[in-house]
């Protein structure tokens, strides 16, 4: 592992580990049913007083953020459950879905 490598490891590590933007339910990412993850960002969004944006683009970040820096650690199983996790967050805001 180059010196680079463990930085970012280490920065992504910490961010997890300590972020001050929002709480999450403990092993909320490793839940199998994407309802029960966005219901839990959603909920967490929406109670947090220290996010800096909307609730919605919170949550979405924080998902997003996990599946980043989970990477190739994730199974494939796992990362379409949260993929899926990322529709059901934008009906649960009333958002429109991709396409």
């Amino acid at each position: 592992m180059t010196q680079k490598n463990a930085t970012q490891k280490k920065w992504s590590q910490e961010v997890t580990e300590h972020s001050n933007a929002m709480d999450t339910k403990k092993d909320i990412f490793t839940s199998h049913s994407p309802k029960k993850i966005a219901e839990s960002l959603k909920h967490s969004a929406e109670q947090s007083h220290r996010r800096k944006s909307s609730p919605y683009r919170s949550a979405m970040s924080m998902l997003t953020f996990y599946i980043n820096r989970a990477g190739d650690n994730l199974s494939k199983r796992q990362r379409g459950v949260l993929e899926r996790a990322k529709d059901e967050l934008r009906e649960a805001f009333g958002r429109p879905q991709k396409t």
